[in-house]
């Protein structure tokens, strides 16, 4: 069956960095585009990126253009989330996703101290 692993999370200072990783299995990795999403305590869930299968486009929302990069290696079927300059708004469980499918992972908590 289909499972996202979110790993990578962790307490940093306000302008750190950190890089999430999401390992995909039961699936053929390279035929599905790959988002991140988060979600702060008390509010909904946002998307924060997404990378095409194969070519490597990707988008991102306003909040972290410019400081987050997604890439993934489809040989290993892993998809990252760099994360630079970090913010205390930052602050989530960071998800990933198989674009327009039901399928998320159990989550990795970042937690960005001011």
């Amino acid at each position: 069956q289909v499972q996202l692993v979110e790993s990578g999370g962790g307490l940093v200072q306000a302008g750190d960095s950190l890089r999430l990783y999401c390992e995909a299995s039961g699936l053929t990795f390279s035929n599905y585009a790959m988002a991140w999403f988060r979600q702060a305590p008390g509010k909904e869930r946002e998307f924060v990126a997404a990378i095409s299968r194969r070519m490597g486009r990707t988008g991102y929302a306003d909040s972290v253009k410019g400081r987050f990069t997604a890439s993934r290696d489809n040989g290993k079927s892993l998809m990252y989330l760099q994360m630079n300059s970090l913010r205390p708004e930052d602050t989530a469980v960071y998800y990933c996703n198989i674009v327009g499918s039901s399928y998320w992972g159990q989550g990795t908590q970042v937690t960005v101290s001011s």
